[in-house]
């Protein structure tokens, strides 16, 4: 491991253990939002791209959601939605908001949400598209609902894909304060409300030009697809190495009863080394729209592992497992959360089919 890289893992180590630790049980019961983490992480230069290769910046990314998630799933996905606004600005091509936009999304002066989830069960013939956008002189003018989108707050920005009447769609990135739109609170969630995740209404809300990531959004979709779904896929890993490393500390209660029970840690373990090692490989060698089939496998069978984790974690734990402000029940009901993440378990199952 180069020298680099063992410094920063000992810079995020710190910044997990001063600013994210001490913010888990708030994050998990009062859906608080933990903007200064990932301002912290913003500070240290972990979001940088501007002279590094885009492999270095994939892996640096990658690793940054499995290490939060292996603390606080919740703050991970947030993580998540703002690597996948920097994706979206990191490819377009419009300068606008490749100078005046990524740079200090990328520093953390904002951050960054997703929109996408309505859009890309859209592309699989799932749901019809909720936004409609009419170009008018300088623009567009949006209009319709999104359901959720999550890492938002006033000053952020996030990514939306509306159709057009005469066929296609755009795609256009929005900060939260443009005049038209509405937006509601969602934390009404059994697990993930500290993801600061909001209804969106749009009311005739004016994109301009310079706001626009693509006048072909099914052609970029393709284009970003990889990254959206390889930066999903270590929130997983992480989650399961805290269940594993979880249920190695499980008391020996009872005669070591736990012996007993259908799903042991050196189990897990074993499967999350193989699908952590393919992980890698992943990401060292490289992928591209050829390979994405393999990609939604690997996040399917990371999902699967970690529910099977998270499960015999919490019957490792028995009654104290079953605590409201356990890390077990926590961890359970944030992966549930994480089947339901756009593309869903049920999702990848219907791709994976055909």
């Amino acid at each position: 491991m180069a020298v680099e890289e063992l410094n920063r893992e000992h810079v995020v180590d710190k910044i997990i253990k001063e600013q994210l630790k001490p913010l888990v049980k708030k994050v998990d019961q009062q859906a608080y939002y933990p903007e200064e983490y990932l301002r912290a992480l913003a500070e240290n230069g972990l979001f940088d791209s501007d002279g590094y290769k885009v492999e270095e910046v994939r892996r640096r990314e990658a690793l940054l959601v499995e290490w939060t998630a292996g603390t606080c799933m919740t703050t991970a996905f947030n993580l998540w939605c703002h690597l996948a606004s920097l994706t979206y600005l990191r490819h377009c091509d419009n300068q606008y908001l490749k100078s005046e936009i990524l740079p200090p999304l990328e520093k953390g002066e904002f951050f960054g949400g997703t929109g996408l989830s309505n859009p890309m069960k859209y592309y699989s013939g799932l749901e019809p598209l909720h936004l409609k956008a009419e170009r008018r002189e300088g623009g567009y003018v949006v209009s319709g609902s999104l359901a959720s989108v999550s890492n938002l707050k006033s000053g952020h920005w996030f990514g939306i894909i509306a159709s057009l009447d005469g066929g296609g769609e755009i795609m256009a990135f929005v900060p939260c304060t443009v005049e038209g739109l509405k937006m509601k609170e969602r934390a009404d969630y059994i697990g993930v409300n500290g993801s600061a995740t909001y209804g969106c209404r749009f009311n005739d809300v004016f994109i301009p030009e310079e706001w626009i990531i693509s006048t072909d959004a099914q052609s970029f979709v393709d284009v970003i697809r990889p990254t959206f779904i390889l930066y999903q896929t270590p929130l997983g890993l992480g989650v399961t190495s805290s269940a594993i490393r979880s249920m190695k500390k499980a008391p020996k209660k009872q005669g070591n009863i736990n012996a007993y029970l259908p799903v042991q840690a050196d189990e897990v373990e074993a499967g999350y080394i193989d699908l952590k090692n393919e992980f890698e490989t992943l990401i060292r060698d490289g992928y591209d729209g050829s390979r994405l089939r393999g990609l939604m496998q690997l996040r399917l069978d990371i999902d699967r592992l970690t529910l099977k984790a998270v499960h015999g974690d919490m019957l490792h734990y028995g009654g104290a497992g079953y605590l409201q402000n356990s890390h077990q029940s926590r961890r359970l009901r944030e992966v549930y959360f994480l089947l339901n993440l756009t593309p869903t378990v049920k999702h990848l199952e219907k791709e994976l089919s055909t």
